[in-house]
């Protein structure tokens, strides 16, 4: 078998879900605004070369933060309303949780967002060096079983393009309500290149000051499970 797509993108095994229950009418309405939003340099037809996003087309000179997952774009839209100084895009193969996201932007009125449809490791192959100011990990997929713990976000397949993407220095902030993720992460993040920065247990029990709840912490509260929130800095 080829390890390459007909289009040329490489073979990526995904186990996630793309799409749940149907869409509503307004969602597939909501998905028309993916035209306008998308980054048109991850698409393989469009950019079969992986020539690097033009960043300063999409956002000008503000700065560039990334949101790997966001789930139904509640924490995404939060931040875009609140630091319109600066651009933000989200990746998301989850076509249901795009959908919401995109009704989000709609509300809030934000123009500071751009949205990938798909898997990051993609998004990952056009964004230039050193490109991203700040990155978002929020309550990923689990996989808590031990054999599928490789497919976490937190393993060097993921980690070492998000490390090549982000500025020296950059912040890299984890929220996660699973104790052997945090365990994982611990592991493994810092030896792709990130520091933790946590000095005292607050710093890692307490949310960012600009953090907003998301509808999986919620329900990670609801369970009885404690939020972490690990913040790193890319070095």
């Amino acid at each position: 078998m080829s390890d390459q797509h007909p289009s040329g993108a490489p073979w990526r095994n995904f186990y996630g879900r793309f799409k749940g229950k149907g869409l509503r009418d307004s969602q597939k309405g909501y998905l028309e605004d993916l035209a306008h939003l998308s980054p048109g340099a991850v698409d393989w037809d469009v950019n079969p070369n992986r020539e690097p996003i033009d960043l300063k087309a999409l956002f000008g000179d503000r700065p560039v933060w990334l949101e790997i997952g966001f789930g139904g774009g509640e924490h995404m839209v939060h931040q875009a309303a609140l630091h319109r100084d600066v651009g933000i895009i989200g990746a998301e193969p989850y076509i249901n949780g795009v959908a919401m996201l995109l009704g989000k932007i709609r509300k809030a009125e934000v123009d500071n967002v751009r949205v990938h449809p798909g898997d990051a490791r993609d998004l990952f192959d056009v964004l230039p060096a050193e490109s991203i100011a700040k990155a978002f990990l929020l309550y990923p997929d689990p996989w808590p079983k031990k054999r599928h713990h490789r497919r976490r976000f937190v393993t060097p397949e993921h980690l070492q393009p998000l490390h090549r993407v982000m500025k020296p220095g950059a912040e890299l902030r984890i929220a996660t309500d699973i104790e052997d993720y945090v365990r994982q992460a611990m592991e493994e993040v810092p030896k792709a290149g990130f520091l933790w920065t946590a000095e005292r247990a607050p710093d890692w029990r307490r949310p960012w000051s600009d953090w907003t709840r998301t509808r999986y912490e919620a329900k990670a509260i609801r369970e009885d499970r404690t939020p972490h929130y690990l913040t790193f800095k890319r070095i």
